[in-house]
């Protein structure tokens, strides 16, 4: 039977707690370790209690770094009977030091929250994804219909969210022009590098100016939601013929007074080009040292897009995918809320509401300009609607021994009675028109109704359509000021019924001078003429011929291609030469 021997007991003559470092054998293996004073009545279950350690503590438990000393674990720390431990305030020899370079450690919050159901990081459909809460109706928190209650920007179907946008990120524009194989790619742009461009440009030089012009009836500017006026359909005849088609500027480009000559129309989309989405296209024509900027028949430039910009613009139906038969085909007929019937509408409007508000038949007289319309041929059966074409040329040089200039064609619609001679370019106006759909429809961008808010509140209704429709508002300001136009009327149009867009009404009509609304619209006409710049140095130094600059339709990029001479040509004039050629076959 094995015996039990108790081992040697050394008492410690000071009396005190503890082995005396006097008769402490020297084979201990913790000779060396420091003794740490503790309190006799600390119970062992405290020795890992993490809820009685310093901040310091814990950041060493778990490998941060410390700033200062900390105590071992579960020696130091206040007692949660609050009574100081025997032996807290000494220094420890256990205090744990990181000799390294503690640059890289970064303190993490150590508080623990309980998660909140429907909360910033709970999974769940309509769950927000972030910690930031968004504003929603009954802005009160806390309050019915608050950020926190039942439907708010947290809880369960909340967050101020559109109609099917789990889909969006999935819808593709298609191009304006279908891009060939045969095209080479020359050059792309990103808009962000097109934003830093500046180029200062003078007072342009009159040329010729052309047209006959009415006078604007002041009394819509006093229309308002309570006394509004239809809109009146007119048949008018205004010509907005492409650069190449222009016979005023084929004798300009034979006299040789400009290098680019091109369109307010063109041109604008080209300045106000980082502000666009939608996918638009121009025609760039090297004629020996001229360039052409042209736009193609029924392409964008004939159109007026709507809410544009908007964070939900305006969708045309998806063609259904043949290879997959249960797809619903797109119906013939497309919704009147579609991009496409949208943008036809606010065509109709514009070009309705310029001839409306115009006196044809009453004093003051029309004034006409040193030439007749060059459009208008003495065949044509329908009125000639009031239009003046002005022909102006603008310097593009840096230096002054640089000859760069740039003649383009813009127009006015009106002149304002009693603000000058329009001969001279004086009182010219402007005249727009932006329309409403149906405040509840898909695309309309937060619009509030304009019946009931436009009287009232028409900064906010402002405001809205300059955040849908950035980049229209910013051509429209650009043309006015490429023309030379005092003053730029914007009417508001809106459907008689939400239901049929046909019928429509006039609410109100505001006015402003150009300068003042690009400086609201933060529109840099430096930057413009940067981007134009830009761009007639790249086409400059290509060889003679025909080139195409496209906008992306998904991404913010503009590119240039070259293209073969005869691309682009007008379908019904290759159906035509094909039948004579069938009837020469024929005759022979």
């Amino acid at each position: 039977m094995p015996s039990f021997t108790l081992p040697p007991i050394h008492d410690n003559p000071d009396g005190g707690w503890g082995p005396s470092a006097s008769n402490l054998p020297d084979q201990f293996k913790f000779k060396d370790i420091p003794y740490a004073p503790y309190s006799k009545s600390d119970k062992l279950g405290r020795f890992a209690d993490w809820n009685d350690l310093s901040t310091d503590t814990r950041q060493t438990a778990v490998g941060l770094p410390s700033t200062q000393a900390t105590r071992p674990v579960g020696l130091g720390g206040r007692r949660r009977d609050g009574n100081q431990a025997f032996g807290s305030g000494t220094a420890s020899a256990f205090a744990y030091f990181h000799v390294e370079d503690e640059a890289s450690f970064s303190l993490v919050d150590n508080k623990t929250t309980a998660p909140r159901r429907g909360g910033p990081f709970t999974r769940g459909r309509g769950a927000s994804r972030t910690s930031a809460a968004y504003s929603v109706r009954g802005s009160v928190r806390g309050a019915r219909g608050g950020a926190n209650a039942r439907g708010g920007a947290n809880q369960r179907g909340g967050g101020r969210r559109g109609w099917r946008d789990w889909d969006k990120n999935n819808r593709t524009r298609e191009s304006s022009v279908v891009i060939s194989p045969q095209w080479s790619m020359l050059e792309e742009i990103e808009f962000h590098r097109l934003s830093k461009l500046r180029l200062e440009v003078d007072e342009p030089e009159e040329l010729e100016n052309y047209g006959r012009l009415f006078a604007y009836e002041k009394s819509y500017d006093r229309v308002t939601t309570k006394t509004e006026r239809p809109l009146q359909p007119l048949d008018r005849m205004k010509y907005n013929p492409t650069t190449s088609d222009d016979p005023i500027i084929q004798q300009l480009a034979g006299r040789n007074v400009a290098t680019v000559y091109t369109t307010d129309v063109i041109l604008s989309a080209l300045m106000c080009a980082p502000r666009s989405v939608n996918p638009w296209d121009i025609v760039i024509i090297r004629e020996g040292n001229n360039l052409f900027l042209d736009k193609r028949d029924g392409g964008p430039f004939d159109t007026i897009t709507v809410n544009e910009n908007a964070a939900d613009p305006p969708q045309d139906p998806t063609p259904a995918n043949p290879n997959n038969p249960t797809e619903k085909a797109v119906p013939e007929t497309p919704s009147i809320n579609s991009a496409m019937s949208l943008s036809l509408e606010a065509t109709y409007i514009n070009q309705n509401f310029g001839f409306q508000t115009v006196t044809e038949h009453a004093p003051p007289p029309a004034v006409d300009f040193s030439q007749p319309n060059p459009f208008y041929g003495p065949d044509e059966a329908e009125p000639l609607a009031s239009c003046g074409y002005r022909y102006r040329l603008f310097d593009l040089g840096i230096t002054e021994d640089e000859d760069l200039k740039i003649c383009v064609r813009t127009e006015v619609d009106a002149y304002s009675p009693g603000q000058g001679n329009p001969r001279e370019g004086q009182g010219l106006v402007t005249i727009r028109a932006l329309n409403e759909f149906d405040p509840r429809a898909q695309g309309a961008g937060g619009a509030p109704d304009w019946r009931s808010k436009l009287d009232s509140q028409r900064g906010a209704v402002v405001a809205t359509e300059m955040k849908n429709n950035s980049c229209k508002l910013a051509k429209w300001t650009v043309q006015s000021v490429l023309a030379g136009a005092d003053l730029l009327k914007i009417g508001y149009i809106s459907r008689a019924n939400p239901r049929d867009n046909t019928r429509h009404v006039i609410l109100s009509t505001t006015s402003i001078r150009p300068t003042d609304f690009a400086a609201q619209l933060n529109v840099s006409l430096a930057n413009g003429w940067g981007i134009v710049r830009t761009v007639t140095d790249l086409c400059m130094k290509l060889p003679e011929g025909k080139y195409v600059l496209v906008k992306d339709p998904n991404k913010p990029v503009i590119r240039l291609y070259s293209v073969p001479a005869e691309a682009f040509t007008n379908e019904n004039d290759n159906e035509d030469g094909v039948e004579e050629e069938d009837e020469q076959d024929s005759a022979a």
